[in-house]
């Protein structure tokens, strides 16, 4: 797995969403990286130094694996884009089933008259 830059990031971005409007998903997964091994972060740790943290974000459609690094300078840059991104090719999401709500409302009052009142514990 290769680390793309940011916009080349989001152009194979882009193509993995247009092949996969059909049929297919596309998973991205994001997680807090410093791209150093854990002994390197040991060694600047104990030596007082501050360790850069990245974001890793990998996307996937299951036959092709992209990847990128993002530090806390280019991240605004980067979230507007890819939300963007995601607006323009999140079409096929289902709509949310909204019950009425006079059905409902009715359908409480219903309920609540057929219920028998409940005692009074004594002590």
């Amino acid at each position: 797995m290769v680390l793309l830059q940011l916009d080349p990031f989001l152009n194979e971005l882009t193509s993995l969403f247009e092949r996969s409007t059909e049929k297919g998903s596309v998973w991205v997964t994001l997680k807090r990286s410093s791209l150093k091994s854990k002994v390197q972060r040991n060694k600047l740790a104990t030596a007082g130094e501050a360790i850069e943290y990245r974001c890793l974000i990998r996307a996937t459609d299951g036959k092709k694996t992209i990847s990128t690094s993002v530090g806390p300078k280019d991240h605004q840059r980067f979230q507007a884009s890819y939300a963007t991104i995601l607006k323009a090719h999140m079409t096929a999401l289902k709509k949310r089933e909204r019950k009425d709500k006079k059905k409902s409302a009715e359908a409480d009052k219903r309920e609540g008259s057929s219920k028998r009142p409940k005692k009074a514990l004594k002590v």
